[in-house]
């Protein structure tokens, strides 16, 4: 593991000293400081150090942005200061209300996506892994199974237990984010994909009586928007009936009436609603792949790391995943974000073969190899991107030429997977001219991200 010792003590000296510190904590990226006197703190300074991304003053707390590492360099300044070694505390505690504004809906909307879908990430990164296996090892490539092997038909179930039960799993993270009963957002998830819902939809029913009030029949297997706004709307009813029904009658009553409301409320208005909106999204995609796609992809592509930092790539990527699931291939969102990928990664290269400062230097190749290797772009956009700003040239010029070249390919992604160089595989279900294609789109993000960011250069000063 690596030593912080010296970084936290430089800390503990930045923040005026271990006498000045009044307590200190942590939470998933940030070290917390409450000091007795605000003016011994040297806050350029400690924006100064190395291992230090930012620094944040919320409250009269001194909040020094680490990244990752942050347990690690916590546990360090508590050894270094003698200070009380204390649990990671909640970074909604950060949280204060806004007015009612256009900018804050919008920005709440942000965040109720992002909460409830970014925890789902690992799971679909996992599952398609196990369907980039089952491709690799398939008839279609290495030929070592067969489609009526037992490994194939268990890589396949693996995947699609990913995506079948979506409205379940994205009902527990949109209840939690929300602060409602997860489980309450699971039923309501199950509910969209009982077997009764889809044996009706596969015997062409059109429609259904739900308490007298007829409602649409459709598939909700592998959608996301038709859960959220049922989410949304529950949290809603089960607080408000927490709130007036006695504790002794709560635990039955509240997620009984809850329920009761919800069932023909979703099926018959929000989840239809849902629904019509996601496959809207998605007629749009394909509209825009047919008509002028090339360019699309790549401003797609120059954008995408700002829509990343930005939280607004997740309606994107669950878009693109819905049409994946229907048509089996998606030619727009999917090649321009791995375009972005491999721009994030010459970003990294170009500027750590213009810097001169040896750490500095050593600090970005390892940006490179922990998003090539990794499929980790954080330290590459924080570390490269924000620090210096010019880098960000580079990579916008390099994902633009990218995606330039695989709008006019006509290339497309077949599976998802891999986050890191492998990202290439999802090319594969095309053919050899789409792999190829896909392969070059890639390079060429990379090359050109590179060679942008050296000949542009880099702000030695941060």
């Amino acid at each position: 593991m690596a030593d912080y010792s010296n970084l936290a003590h430089e800390i503990i000296e930045k923040v005026g000293g271990r006498d000045n510190v009044a307590q200190v904590t942590h939470c998933m990226t940030r070290l917390r400081f409450n000091v007795k006197d605000d003016s011994k703190v040297d806050i350029e300074a400690i924006k100064a150090l190395k291992g230090v991304i930012g620094y944040v003053n919320n409250g009269g707390q001194h909040q020094i942005i680490i990244g990752q590492t942050v347990d690690d360099v916590y546990k360090a300044v508590c050894d270094e200061g003698g200070f009380q070694v204390m649990a990671a505390v909640d970074e909604k505690l950060d949280e204060t209300k806004e007015k009612l504004s256009v900018k804050g809906i919008f920005n709440n909307i942000l965040n109720y996506l992002s909460g409830s879908l970014t925890p789902l990430i690992p799971l679909i990164i996992s599952a398609a892994m196990f369907r980039t296996i089952q491709t690799v090892l398939g008839p279609d490539m290495l030929k070592v199974l067969s489609t009526d092997s037992d490994l194939y038909t268990i890589l396949g179930m693996v995947y699609n237990a990913g995506f079948y039960f979506l409205p379940i799993y994205l009902g527990y993270t949109s209840a939690k984010k929300l602060n409602a009963n997860p489980a309450l957002g699971m039923f309501m998830g199950g509910i969209l994909i009982a077997p009764e819902l889809l044996e009706m939809v596969n015997n062409g029913v059109s429609s259904v009586r739900v308490f007298g009030i007829p409602a649409p029949v459709a598939k909700y297997t592998q959608t996301i928007i038709p859960i959220l706004l049922s989410v949304w709307v529950l949290s809603i009813v089960e607080k408000f009936f927490n709130r007036i029904i006695p504790a002794t009658l709560r635990t039955i009553f509240s997620p009984f009436i809850t329920m009761l409301i919800l069932v023909p409320v979703s099926l018959c208005f929000l989840a239809p609603l849902g629904n019509w909106v996601g496959t809207g999204v998605g007629n749009i995609l394909v509209t825009i792949g047919n008509k002028g796609g090339f360019l699309g992809v790549a401003v797609i592509a120059a954008l995408w790391e700002f829509l990343v930092m930005g939280g607004m790539h997740l309606v994107l990527i669950f878009s693109m995943i819905g049409v994946l699931m229907t048509t089996g291939s998606e030619s727009i969102i999917a090649p321009a974000s791995t375009c972005a990928t491999f721009a994030v990664m010459g970003m990294a290269l170009g500027a750590a073969l213009r810097i001169k400062d040896k750490d500095e230097k050593a600090l970005n190749f390892g940006y490179f190899v922990s998003c090539f290797l990794g499929g980790v772009t954080e330290p590459a956009l924080y570390g490269t991107g924000f620090k210096y700003k010019k880098p960000f040239i580079g990579m916008i010029i390099g994902a633009f030429l990218g995606g330039l070249y695989a709008g006019l390919t006509h290339i497309a992604v077949y599976m998802l997977g891999a986050t890191n160089f492998l990202i290439v595989l999802g090319f594969i279900g095309g053919g050899t001219a789409n792999l190829v294609n896909g392969i070059i789109a890639c390079v060429i993000s990379l090359i050109a991200a590179a060679a942008a960011t050296y000949l542009i250069g880099v702000e030695e000063k941060a």
